[in-house]
């Protein structure tokens, strides 16, 4: 779907397109305002809410390494910094899903927070 910034649904109703919590090849995902309430928009819903659970346990797990930081090895470290990042990109990516429904952000794509991203997770692995 285009990048639109308005879109009107079969009821006349206009909204923003929905930021997706996935990509496809790299590329950003939307899901046309029309579409809210059905399959994919439910499938988009779980996904974040998967997410943000994932994060959580994420942060717990790296807080307990964290106590015990003088017996930390390159591994623990390694996880310390990327499973956190991993974790706050989700985040991020459904605060900016959440805001643009509330017309709080543009959806206008960030290109050089993706190539950030990209580049950072790459330099990570």
């Amino acid at each position: 779907m285009a990048n639109e910034t308005v879109h009107e649904d079969a009821s006349g109703k206009v909204g923003s397109p929905r930021l997706l919590p996935w990509t496809h090849d790299g590329k950003t995902c939307w899901l046309s305002a029309a579409s809210e309430g059905g399959m994919l928009s439910s499938m988009a819903d779980a996904m974040e809410a998967e997410q943000m659970r994932d994060g959580r346990e994420v942060l717990a797990q790296a807080r307990g390494l964290l106590e015990a930081s003088d017996k930390l090895g390159v591994h623990e470290l390694r996880f310390i910094a990327s499973r956190p990042a991993e974790g706050l990109s989700d985040a991020l990516r459904v605060a900016e899903s959440r805001g643009i429904r509330l017309g709080i952000v543009d959806p206008t794509p960030d290109d050089d927070a993706e190539e950030m991203d990209d580049e950072g997770l790459k330099a990570g692995e």
